[in-house]
């Protein structure tokens, strides 16, 4: 399982460690992902993902998953976000068919 986020791509950068006497050894930072459970109010179904505490605040702050996957480009996203995309996109349309 790959470190990354499914919903903004965050995933592990490099860099150094620097000692005091300026020695420089490689070092990797990790994405702060966690496993959540998101609601999706379209489809009225619970989404499991592995996001970044980053990606969390962003969903909460533009009002729920399906706000944040609506205005989310698609090659930033996951293969199983975009297929949740793709869900709701389709559910949104039929309804305003009707």
């Amino acid at each position: 399982m790959a470190r990354r986020c499914e919903l903004s791509g965050k995933g592990v950068q490099t860099g150094n460690n620097v000692s005091h006497a300026k020695n420089r050894s490689r070092r990797r930072f990790l994405p702060n992902l966690c496993n959540v459970s998101l609601l999706s109010d379209t489809l009225g179904e619970s989404v499991s993902l592995r996001i970044s505490a980053h990606a969390l605040r962003s969903v909460e702050h533009r009002g729920g998953l399906d706000a944040y996957l609506v205005k989310a480009k698609d090659a930033g996203l996951s293969a199983r976000a975009l297929r949740i995309k793709k869900r709701v996109k389709k559910t949104v349309e039929a309804a305003a068919a009707v």
